[in-house]
């Protein structure tokens, strides 16, 4: 059975691209625009990691990060959070909120590929 990745974010470009990439990588792909639809697919799809937008409207990436935290179900999920905010103190306020790991875009597939890998103990 393929992992699940639940990409939530706003940037349509940006989540066709994470979608197509991930899919061809062998991964089941779900994808939210915000944050009351990442909240409502958690219990649907039941993704392994969620990559996770920073700047949304309405909840935040640091809103949702807390609140899937929050969850009993949360706890096991990976997230990585993917910003343009790239300043040490974002950084510090998502590792604190729950996240496990931070990539600033612009980013490289591969460095990508290479951390989901990584959070999901499939690294070679």
């Amino acid at each position: 059975m393929a992992q699940r990745i639940l990409v939530v974010d706003d940037e349509a470009n940006i989540v066709v691209s994470l979608e197509f990439l991930l899919k061809r990588a062998g991964f089941e792909v779900a994808v939210a625009s915000e944050g009351e639809a990442a909240l409502a697919a958690l219990a649907s799809f039941g993704p392994q990691l969620v990559l996770l937008d920073v700047m949304m409207p309405g909840k935040s990436g640091f809103e949702i990060c807390q609140a899937i935290r929050e969850l009993p179900e949360g706890r096991g999920i990976k997230i990585l959070m993917l910003t343009a905010k790239g300043r040490a103190s974002d950084v510090s306020k998502g590792l604190a909120l729950g996240a496990d790991a931070f990539i600033v875009k612009p980013f490289s597939t591969r460095d990508l590929l290479e951390q989901i890998a990584r959070l999901l103990g499939n690294a070679p």
